[in-house]
């Protein structure tokens, strides 16, 4: 069965899962996202995604440039300055997280209404 999610645990040579954790989390969404049109500093980056921590988007890109879907290029200039982009990879998923974004976009007032009808008839 092709498309059978327990392969993913049963096969030891398949990473969807690790990968599916990595572009799937919310840090990574995001940065792939702002990446999509243009080339964005990491201090750019930082005062733009709201409420992450200058470690975790540090943790964030790493982990992005290690699976190849952002490069990082380094200026040797005093500061230093360092910029990041979608690498091939990453532009050929990033059709794939702008649908998921934008489907989360049109539909958070529609979670948010199912959220509170849940919390009500939990605690009622």
């Amino acid at each position: 069965m092709p498309n059978d999610p327990f392969q993913w645990d049963s096969r030891e040579d398949c990473e969807v899962r690790q990968i599916l954790d990595r572009i799937a989390d919310k840090w990574s969404l995001l940065v792939m996202a702002l990446l999509e049109n243009r080339t964005m500093r990491f201090t750019e980056l930082l005062k733009t995604v709201d409420g992450v921590s200058q470690r975790m988007l540090t943790v964030t890109l790493r982990q992005l440039e290690r699976d190849g879907l952002v490069s990082r290029t380094v200026f040797p200039v005093i500061p230093p300055h360092v910029e990041y982009s979608l690498t091939d990879l990453g532009r050929s998923l990033n059709t794939t997280v702008t649908a998921l974004v934008t489907w989360t976009e049109s539909h958070q007032s529609d979670i948010a209404a199912s959220r509170a009808r849940y919390d009500e008839a939990v605690a009622g």
